[in-house]
């Protein structure tokens, strides 16, 4: 409880001293439970103070969570001198009922399909020397229901007269409309990015396949970031055109269609050959017709060698002048954000929790990425003697330590404090995975 408190402080100029006590009790309770964390069960676990009306408030008290997941973030992991990247994805929970503040219909990416549940957007920063993905941002994505229905309206009312409209041109706008799923991130982008200024050098937001169109690129663009994303397999790119000029109408723009299954040689930049499959990467800055500019392309086209069936994905960048091994490295590095999700939802609560209030649902859902960053340090200390050490043997250890504290207050005399610590480190290694067999310190 101590260590815990300790690692709070470091969150004390954005939350009162009240807060950080409430904090530490919920934390402590997560840490130890192993069944479903709701409000009840976490309070079941806490010690003297964490009662049931104590949690209940802290998840009911307005918090500034992009300000305390970003001064955790720069105490704890912020390194000098290591290159960061930042990237965006959605995640997607079911809930049941009709009360949940924010519950809609959303596409489930794990269950292919569409699902009634909650979805938060969430926006992280990757330490591509450590490999590491930090959340730092999840806000709460709402659907408008009347949006459908005010469109079908508009279209009624409208009527299209026969022919093209005077004044159009040929040329397609450069300011594109956007979505209102990117109306509902951009103002998320801008507030990630504003709290990054002046302390982390960003320069590429990486986002997947989902948002690998222009719309996407031309938002990302205007905040200053350079991205990068995947394009659809059946994606029309083409050459540009270098041909000589006629003499009349407009400068040929597009040259050949390039078939990525059969790339020019010029453009092969690694051809390598393992288990039977042979993996070729191809880069080159290419046109597509939806963007109005180039764009760095780099396609990796895998051929079965005794099959002779062939895959491929095309990845992008905004920026022409970024390699194929760091463009390819960047788009890898976006997965660790999917760990972030799979963490959140079965270590931490983010599918578990049973509040229904807006507020509520805003603390539950960022509380429990705060503990994805939360259990990174505390996992640090263990792995430095067992790098295998993983989440629950985390929840493992405290909660052994939790026994042990139960059991020495019924004794009439508390051991002496060698046997007592090694009581606490016996107890502590039931029901690990990886159990330590050195001395460390208890709670």
């Amino acid at each position: 409880m101590t260590e815990i408190l300790a690692l709070l402080q470091n969150i004390a100029p954005v939350v009162s001293a009240t807060i950080l006590q409430q904090m530490s009790h919920v934390i402590y309770g997560m840490l130890i439970s192993n069944g479903r964390l709701t409000m009840l069960e976490i309070s079941r676990w806490t010690e003297a103070g964490g009662s049931y009306r104590t949690i209940q408030r802290l998840y009911h008290t307005p918090l500034l969570w992009l300000q305390i997941q970003w001064i955790f973030f720069t105490s704890q992991f912020h390194q000098v001198g290591h290159e960061y990247i930042a990237a965006g994805d959605e995640v997607v929970f079911g809930k049941a009922g009709k009360e949940t503040y924010g519950i809609g219909r959303f596409f489930s990416s794990l269950q292919n399909r569409v699902i009634p549940g909650l979805s938060f957007f969430t926006f992280s920063v990757i330490d591509v020397k450590e490999r590491q993905s930090y959340p730092i941002q999840a806000v709460q994505m709402i659907k408008q229901k009347e949006q459908k229905k005010e469109k079908e309206k508009s279209a009624k009312a409208k009527k299209h007269p026969v022919g093209r409209p005077k004044g159009s041109k040929n040329k397609g706008d450069e300011n594109p409309t956007l979505s209102p799923e990117l109306l509902r991130i951009e103002p998320v982008l801008q507030a990630f990015l504003a709290i990054l200024k002046g302390v982390l050098a960003v320069q590429y937001l990486v986002m997947d396949g989902h948002f690998g169109n222009y719309p996407s690129a031309w938002m990302v663009l205007q905040t200053g970031l350079q991205f990068v994303s995947k394009l659809r397999t059946d994606a029309a790119l083409y050459e540009p055109f270098t041909g000589t000029y006629c003499g009349r109408g407009p400068h040929p723009k597009y040259g050949d269609r390039v078939d990525v299954r059969k790339m020019k040689k010029k453009y092969l930049k690694s051809d390598k050959k393992e288990d039977g499959v042979r993996t070729q990467i191809y880069q080159v800055t290419l046109l597509n017709k939806e963007f109005v500019f180039p764009i760095n392309v780099v396609v990796i086209l895998k051929t079965n060698l005794s099959t002779h069936k062939q895959a491929h994905i095309i990845l992008f960048s905004t920026d022409l002048k970024l390699s194929h091994e760091k463009l390819y490295d960047y788009y890898t590095l976006r997965f660790q954000i999917e760990f972030n999700f799979r963490d959140a939802k079965q270590y931490w609560g983010l599918d578990d929790f049973m509040n229904v209030k807006e507020e509520a649902v805003t603390n539950a859902a960022n509380l429990s990425f705060f503990m994805v960053n939360f259990s990174s340090v505390l996992l640090r200390r263990f792995r430095e003697s067992n790098p295998e050490f993983s989440v629950l043997d985390l929840k493992s250890h405290y909660r052994g330590c939790r026994y042990v504290s139960e059991t020495i207050k019924l004794l009439p005399q508390k051991p002496e404090g060698i046997l007592l610590a090694e009581i606490f480190e016996q107890i502590a290694r039931l029901g690990m995975i990886h159990p330590i067999f050195q001395p460390v310190s208890t709670v």
